[in-house]
């Protein structure tokens, strides 16, 4: 396991960026999240079409240059604590080998996000900082006061948040650092510098718009590659909208789900509130859990 350090807490009132990393963002899917962080914080945000997180180049928010930039930019200003990411999409992998981790290494701050952002949790890990894998900003303002709430308390207490219910599909305990974010991008992270470290991690995971058949096919990569085998445990939120296709066999992804974590030995907790759905808590990406009767219980707080 790599040896990664929380970053410093936030406190009202404290600077913190927006940034868009990945796919392009409009005006009015942020606007709701921008204004709850707004009322909590100073928000530094550049909102132009140019040079902001409106820009759009393809499928990106703006070319690889300006993305690339924005998230240096912010991760070398001192006055900026955290960096919370616009929206997921796709793109984030594109930056990896353009990021300088110096910055981030020597100033450690807050990087907030999931789904795409997966990527930069990843590299930023590697850099030695643990981040927040907790809504984006065109979801944060459509989530339940709760999983706002929860947001925050976890990005400015500096104790562990309270234990996250889910299901016990495959009972068992399991302890390790929780490190995981969306299926299908973490088999993406095999063979690249930013691969996440799972030997005696506890893995969580959450995917949308994958048929089972790919769900499979993703654990059967991540198995294969050495990584699925070596983890303590398995802690899953939503799989969206990842149904069967019509025609295909019955199953669903539960099943698959449960069928590799059966063959793996794997205690399985399912059914959390963490994902595209309506509903996405926060979690300390890299801090130490572990799974007791039914839940996820947090060792380690996301922030010093």
């Amino acid at each position: 396991m790599l040896s990664a350090s929380a970053p410093p807490r936030l406190r009202p009132g404290d600077r913190v960026a927006v940034i868009a990393p990945s796919g392009p963002v409009s005006p009015g899917a942020v606007a709701a999240g921008l204004a709850l962080l707004e009322a909590r914080y100073r928000v530094v945000v550049d909102t132009s079409e140019e040079t902001g997180i409106f820009a759009r180049a393809g499928l990106f928010a703006g070319d690889d240059d300006r993305r690339a930039e924005e998230l240096h930019r912010h991760l070398a200003d001192p006055d900026v604590r955290a960096v919370f990411c616009a929206r997921g999409g796709y793109g984030a992998s594109r930056l990896l080998p353009w990021l300088d981790p110096a910055p981030l290494r020597a100033d450690p701050k807050l990087l907030v996000g999931f789904s795409d952002i997966t990527f930069l949790l990843a590299w930023a890990l590697t850099a030695g900082v643990r981040g927040v894998h907790g809504p984006v900003v065109t979801q944060l303002g459509r989530l339940p006061a709760g999983d706002q709430r929860a947001l925050f308390e976890l990005l400015e207490r500096p104790t562990p948040p309270p234990p996250l219910a889910g299901e016990s599909w495959l009972p068992g305990s399991a302890a390790g650092p929780l490190l995981g974010g969306n299926l299908e991008l973490l088999s993406r992270l095999l063979g690249t510098p930013w691969a996440l470290p799972l030997q005696g991690a506890l893995l969580f995971a959450e995917d949308v718009e994958e048929r089972p058949y790919r769900i499979d096919r993703t654990l059967t990569h991540l198995e294969q590659a050495g990584g699925l085998g070596q983890v303590a445990g398995l802690a899953l939120g939503d799989f969206l909208r990842c149904d069967p296709a019509t025609g295909a066999p019955p199953v669903t992804a539960r099943e698959v789900l449960l069928e590799r974590a059966r063959e793996l030995h794997l205690p399985l907790l399912g059914g959390l509130p963490v994902g595209h759905g309506e509903r996405n808590v926060a979690l300390p990406f890299g801090g130490r859990a572990h799974l007791e009767a039914g839940a996820l219980v947090f060792d380690q707080a996301a922030v010093a």
